[in-house]
Order: structure tokens, then C-alpha cells, then sequence
């Protein structure tokens, strides 16, 4: 049955999302080795942005992923593996050697953390595939023709100057357009500097509907109001309600173009045990999800669940209360399960997680 999203502004059915950015090669060692001592690794594919269409392809919404990757054995894995997670790929873009200074996929080496022992990741993208395109000969407006809902996170303008400005101008691509876009802060240290994350943030934000991940982040770039109240130096990474909800009303009175903020918190009681819970800001008000506790198989992707789970409730108007609790659910359930993404298609399970009793005080 159609009905009216409040925040797509259209009927729900048949709404098609994409997403952007770069799918890695990830290596492993098995049974919680470490890297130095590993003489193999298992081989995976993954990155923020196509673990979301991951997510939601397999929550049967209809998702797309647009990249760029080498046109040569690895490349093609990385697209089958999406393909076959019934992720369209019709407009990734395959590399051949001569077209750009580099024709490689990105990696990532993950050593999973085990009990008091934390999860260590080292990359090499450098120079992959993505980051040294000429995306001016792209036409943006082709590309986002007949989409409902556009993802895209801070992770890939860290990547490269080029990267920087395809994310700003697909936002304003997106929003000519009249897609619902959604952004994930994302901030990734290794790849550049909180200010330079920040600063980049602010240029986004006026072209975003839905917004994501912000706890890193100083709120905005602006020496003239910048300098008040205990948020002024970034985020709280656990804080209260009350916190949250003055950060939330900061950020909508300066853009009341936000039809939504959500962020999940952390509780990290050991390297295989964690706890989630969110807020959200929705329709005027603050809300606080359950508190999820659980074991951890892979902790990878959580966030990305996180935003995943958001989008698929938001997508399919539930309530408030539902929307938060499905997307923690969701991220909960990721960390049971080996890979970067949240390869689940049984919705009822995420539900009957979500309508347990997990608020657990600790």
C-alpha cells in the first residue's frame, strides 16, 4: 500500500537509493591473529558507503553503487561480490591502465580485537583507482536521474582532492534535483585532520536532508558564534540526553534545512563486548533509543549498519521510537556476523531484536 514519507515527501513505493564511493579489498587473518603473525589472510570486500547499499539491497530496497575500480581480476570480484548481493553496478567505472596514473583497488588489513585487545586496521589506498579519476567528464545529473535518496559520507573526500569535489558537487546535484540526501560525518583520522573534516562538513551541511555520524566533529566552521557552551570543542562521545539534545538544537537552528540528525554511542566494556544506544532528532523532538549489549564477532560496519538500518526505517515511515531502535538493532546484529556488512534479508529478525528488552544499565 502507497503512502506519504514526510521525509522523502513522496509515496513510499518503488523508491530507488544510491550511494558513492570506494569499495576496498579487506585481508583478515583468521581465529583473531594478529598481523605480524599471520601467514594468511581471508579476503573480503568492503567500505562505508557499499556496505550501506550492501544493507539495504538485501533488505530488499533497490540500491545502487557507483565507484571506480581497476578493470582487471580484483576490480571484478569487488563488483560480482555486490552484484550478487543484488546491488546494481550499471554505472561503476573500470579503469584500464592508460586512463588513469594508477589502476589499483584500495586495501585494508583488519587485525579483529579479542577481550582486552582493541581491533587495529592499517590502509593502502593510496593512489587506488578512485582517488586519481577525472570525474569533470562524469555527468552528475545523468547519473542521479530517477533516484529517490542519495548517501554519501566524509570517508571519500578524505581520500583525494578530486574525491573532495565530486561529494560537494553531487550534493548540489542531488538537491536541483530533489533527492533526499543523507551524509555521514565519518571523520577517519588516518585520512586527514579534524579541521579539515570540519571544514569540509560545513560546506555540506545547507544540501542535507538526513545527517549523520557527528560526534567527532567540532559543529560547524564560524569564529563568530563558535566559542560557547561545553560543545564548543566537538561532540560528547557519551553524552547525556540533555547534552545531545542542546547539540541537536544547535545544529537545527542553524540549519533548519535538517529533517533529521541521528547518532549512535559506544560502550566499549572490553574488545568483544560492547553496548549501543542513539539519538535522534525527528519531527521536532529528541529521542533516546534502548541500550543494546552483545558479543562481538566483527565489529567492522557498525556504523554503517547504524545508517543503514536509519535509511531502511525512514524509507518505510516508521515511527520515531521505531525508526532509532531499528537502526541500533541493526547495528547490533552486524557485529554478529563476519564482514564488513550487514548481510541480512529477514527484517523480522531486526524486529524482534528491536522490540526486546536490551535496555541494560551498566
Amino acid at each position: 500500500m502507497e503512502h506519504f514519507n514526510p521525509i522523502l515527501g513522496s509515496e513510499t513505493t518503488g523508491l530507488k537509493f544510491i550511494t558513492c564511493g570506494e569499495i576496498m579489498l579487506r585481508l583478515t587473518p583468521p581465529n583473531y591473529e594478529k598481523i605480524r603473525m599471520a601467514s594468511g589472510f581471508e579476503a573480503s570486500y568492503g567500505g562505508s558507503e557499499a556496505n550501506i547499499a550492501l544493507a539495504l539491497a538485501n533488505l530488499g530496497v533497490d540500491s545502487t553503487f557507483f565507484s571506480v575500480v581497476p578493470n582487471n581480476s580484483l576490480g571484478k570480484s569487488a563488483v560480482r561480490w555486490l552484484r550478487s548481493n543484488d546491488v546494481h553496478c550499471t554505472p561503476m567505472i573500470l579503469t584500464e591502465p592508460n586512463e588513469t596514473p594508477s589502476n589499483r583497488l584500495g586495501t585494508y588489513y583488519l587485525e579483529t580485537g579479542y577481550g582486552i585487545r582493541p581491533s587495529k586496521v592499517i590502509y593502502d589506498r593510496k593512489h587506488s583507482a578512485i582517488t586519481e579519476y577525472d570525474f569533470s567528464q562524469v555527468d552528475l545529473d545523468a547519473l542521479l536521474e530517477g533516484f529517490d535518496w542519495l548517501h554519501l559520507s566524509g570517508i571519500t573526500p578524505a581520500l583525494a582532492p578530486n574525491c573532495r569535489s565530486l561529494i560537494l558537487e553531487m550534493l548540489k546535484v542531488a538537491k536541483k534535483k530533489g533527492l533526499t540526501v543523507s551524509f555521514d560525518g565519518n571523520f577517519r583520522s588516518t585520512l586527514w585532520s579534524w579541521e579539515e573534516a570540519r571544514d569540509f562538513c560545513t560546506e555540506c551541511l545547507p544540501y542535507v536532508d538526513v545527517l549523520l555520524g557527528i560526534e567527532p566533529y567540532h559543529l560547524w566552521k564560524d569564529e563568530n558564534d563558535h566559542s560557547k557552551g561545553d560543545w564548543k570543542d566537538g561532540v560528547p562521545l557519551q553524552p547525556s540526553y540533555e547534552q545531545q539534545d542542546e547539540i541537536f538544537q544547535h545544529f537545527i537552528a542553524r540549519y533548519p534545512n535538517l529533517k533529521c540528525i541521528a547518532r549512535h554511542v559506544r560502550y566499549a566494556h572490553s574488545g568483544s563486548e560492547n553496548s549501543l544506544k542513539a539519538f535522534m532528532w525527528y519531527d521536532g523532538h529528541t529521542f533516546e533509543s534502548k541500550l543494546f549489549t552483545f558479543n562481538i564477532l566483527d565489529r567492522v560496519g557498525g556504523g554503517d549498519a547504524f545508517a543503514s538500518g536509519l535509511i531502511y526505517a525512514m524509507l518505510h515511515d516508521y515511527k520515531a521510537m521505531d525508526m532509532i531502535n531499528f537502526a541500533v538493532a541493526s547495528s547490533a546484529i552486524k557485529h554478529t556476523i563476519h564482514g564488513d556488512a550487514n548481510i541480512t534479508d529477514d527484517v523480522s529478525s531486526i524486529r524482534n531484536l528491536m522490540n526486546m528488552n536490551y535496555d541494560i544499565k551498566r
